[in-house]
């Protein structure tokens, strides 16, 4: 009888297929702790390819885990049932870039950064900017609905996503939306698989709302002695009539581990850190950032800093994209929990934490996008392997998320739920929407082939 790999050899051919030790460890985890390593990797290059392989493994009930660039922190793309890992890595191909039409059309192997660069170059715009856009996958970006700094202004991957292509589990070819920005026919089919996580279908082709770039942005940088000056200055600013592209805010944690891993000349000064960035036309961003300005010293800022054109953005923009590699920079593990709250609790979520340091005893770093209040709140661990370490950690875990569904926030805003969130899932969304969930995938993957052992059973 043949083996699983030499049966996929024979399906797709010997260069879409692997089992070698490097490829099977590298398709067993993500960028959280957990790993299991799937029995083979599958790398098709084509939509027919992806659709023979799905049907092939629904006949025969093979688990399939969909899988991005890897770089997702919740163990989404983490093959818990072994069976076959589909790396969509080789399907990356930007097939038309249409600014007329003011669209994109990609395969979900497109680095999203490389999207961002090219269609820049002819003076458009993709605006959903997750940190690690340079790493990350557009088709990873639809499977989690990945958002970043700039949703405050422009809204997180759903609002880009005008049509896609998607295989059924059982091998169908399904294609939703379309090229138009307005499209009301039927039900939200592009809905229902953006954020899926890879378990309702497969993207195999994606077409992106693109926006005209603005001509110039502007940014501030602004030190605060508290958390709460930061938090305040956030709503004064939105309550005054403006709308920045990115506000972004920083804890005490945050800011050490950027002073020991930077250097003090870079970090601001105190212990919050507010980042605002405008955009538009050079004469309303001139007089906008003059206004900003004085009204973020009239909120208490001990330091404050201006950047005029892209360039000088960026070296603010550095910063703040160095904060995961600082903590990490810590040697301790970072639970990195992209928890959502509404904005005026901004200041009761970082004495919450506080309290929640103080009971656990592991350090706790708070940062994101205070504009929307999505907050990347990171529980500092030593290890993970340590059962008395993991107990606390969950525990800690536990006291955050229940506390969040009680302020009826979200216990993800980008990163998706995977399996790093599993156990939260019922309580986040209700007995009701977590049937309607398992019907739905029921109906989409009978078989339960598709990224089984996450979420949704």
């Amino acid at each position: 009888m043949l083996s699983l790999a030499e049966q996929l050899i024979a399906l797709l051919g010997a260069d879409c297929v692997s089992t070698s030790a490097e490829d099977l460890a590298v398709h067993s985890t993500d960028k959280w702790f957990a790993s299991a390593p799937p029995e083979v990797v599958a790398f098709p290059g084509t939509t027919a390819q992806v659709s023979a392989l799905l049907r092939f493994a629904n006949d025969n009930k093979i688990p399939v885990t969909p899988r991005g660039a890897g770089v997702g922190y919740v163990g989404g793309c983490v093959p818990l049932r072994g069976g076959i890992a589909m790396s969509l890595f080789r399907m990356n191909k930007i097939k038309e870039i249409n600014t007329a039409d003011g669209v994109a059309v990609v395969e979900p192997g497109v680095i999203t950064g490389v999207l961002q660069s090219e269609v820049r170059k002819l003076g458009w715009f993709y605006p959903p900017d997750p940190a690690s856009l340079k790493e990350c996958s557009l088709g990873g970006n639809v499977a989690t609905n990945a958002g970043g700094p700039r949703c405050l202004k422009y809204g997180v991957t759903r609002h880009y996503v005008l049509g896609l292509e998607a295989v059924l589990a059982d091998g169908t070819v399904v294609k939703a939306g379309g090229r138009c920005h307005k499209n009301k026919t039927g039900f939200d089919l592009v809905g229902v698989f953006v954020g899926s996580e890879g378990m309702l279908g497969v993207v195999t082709e994606i077409t992106l709302r693109l926006l005209p770039h603005p001509p110039t942005r502007a940014m501030l940088s602004a030190g605060f002695a508290t958390f709460a000056d930061a938090a305040g200055a956030v709503q004064r600013i939105l309550g005054s009539g403006f709308l920045p592209s990115a506000l972004e805010i920083a804890d005490k944690f945050t800011l050490r581990a950027a002073r020991e891993y930077l250097g003090e000349s870079v970090t601001p000064t105190g212990d919050a850190h507010l980042l605002v960035e405008i955009d538009g036309h050079e004469e309303s961003v001139a007089l906008e950032l003059r206004k900003l300005a004085t009204l973020v010293r009239g909120c208490g800022s001990i330091s404050l800093d201006e950047a005029l054109g892209e360039e000088a953005c960026e070296r603010f923009w550095k910063l703040r994209r160095e904060f995961s590699y600082s903590l990490r920079n810590t040697g301790l593990i970072k639970l990195n929990e992209d928890i959502v709250v509404p904005r005026s609790r901004l200041v009761d979520l970082v004495a919450f934490t506080e309290k929640l340091q103080a009971e656990s005893g592991f350090p706790i770093a708070s940062f994101g996008h205070a504009g929307d209040g999505n907050i990347h709140v990171n529980i500092m661990v030593p290890n993970m392997t340590d059962p008395a370490i993991r107990e606390r950690a969950n525990e800690a875990l536990d006291k955050l998320f229940h506390q969040v569904i009680d302020w009826k926030g979200a216990i993800t805003g980008e990163h998706g739920v995977g399996i790093a969130k599993q156990r939260w899932f019922g309580d986040a969304v209700g007995a009701g929407a977590e049937e309607l969930h398992r019907r739905l995938k029921a109906c989409l993957d009978p078989q339960g082939i598709l990224n089984p052992g996450k979420f949704v059973a």
